[in-house]
């Protein structure tokens, strides 16, 4: 289960987040108590690890604009949380690497959410930072293979139950674990542990974080394939794949191992039949 700590305006929360369990942290850029200085935000984000994505939130914003907002920050990936059509969503994408397009709850936009050209369609309350919970029935009719990050009043106490009745591939809090006292945006460390530990325990107990944090620790090489291009039922089985190539003593690098995956995963291969797979691999790197 993917999880984004959002409307981070301070390091400590941020570091916090990462040291939880987080995998993408937030910096809101739109008008909002929450709202950062891009500037503040580079200096955030550069001392977080290279795994965690660090995104930025646009509301209404020239694609230009965003462009260069996110690049002079230093971000991985913007999310365009206003009236952004299809058109300016695809034309930021070709210039990010990663685009999270949020569409309120109920919106008939979400019948055509595959059409945005989003890494990821967000699902929020029709008032974004409200803090309001709306009716899970309402992401109906969302197309087969978009992944959804659900937010909107989601809290350590609820997230859980959204998981289950929602089934998203990610969670998205802001105001569900700020502090009732503080800065603007403040987040409380125990609400911020607690609404991690909930959500991953409630979801896929692997996330695309946490593999790109242990294979770092096992090769050098980053990461060269989209692991998001896999489906959502593939990514509950490549922790099973990893270790059982690790426990027969095979080993390789991280690109290698990751093309190895998603071509594994998508023709339902056996372990053995992957094992057999890098043997290949590595006698062609030999």
């Amino acid at each position: 289960m993917f999880v984004k700590i959002c409307g981070i305006t301070r390091e400590d929360d941020a570091l916090l987040a990462v040291a939880m369990g987080a995998d993408a942290v937030g910096f809101i850029f739109a008008p909002s108590k929450r709202q950062i200085a891009p500037g503040i935000a580079r200096d955030i984000a550069r001392r977080l690890p290279p795994e965690i994505l660090t995104v930025g939130v646009f509301r209404d914003e020239a694609p230009s604009r965003v462009i260069d907002v996110a690049r002079s920050a230093g971000l991985r990936a913007v999310q365009l949380h206003g009236h952004e059509t299809a058109d300016d969503t695809r034309l930021v994408r070709s210039q990010i690497p990663f685009v999270i397009k949020a569409l309120p709850a109920g919106s008939r936009d979400l019948a055509r959410a595959d059409e945005f050209g989003a890494d990821v369609i967000m699902v929020d309350s029709p008032t974004p930072g409200s803090g309001r919970v709306f009716d899970w029935s309402l992401i109906e009719g969302v197309p087969d293979g978009v992944r959804l990050l659900l937010a909107g009043g989601l809290t350590p106490d609820n997230v859980a139950s959204a998981i289950e009745v929602v089934k998203p591939w990610g969670v998205d809090a802001a105001s569900g674990v700020e502090a009732a006292r503080g800065e603007p945006g403040q987040k409380d460390a125990r609400k911020v542990k607690t609404f991690i530990e909930a959500a991953k325990a409630a979801g896929v107990p692997v996330t695309v974080g946490w593999f790109n944090s242990m294979m770092t620790l096992f090769f050098n090489p980053e990461p060269v394939v989209d692991w998001d291009s896999a489906s959502r039922s593939d990514t509950g089985r490549y922790a099973r794949y990893f270790w059982g190539l690790i426990d027969r003593g095979v080993y390789m690098p991280c690109s290698q191992f990751e093309a190895l995956f998603v071509s594994a995963a998508h023709t339902e291969a056996d372990i053995e039949s992957t094992v057999a797979a890098a043997g290949e691999v590595m006698a062609g790197l030999g």
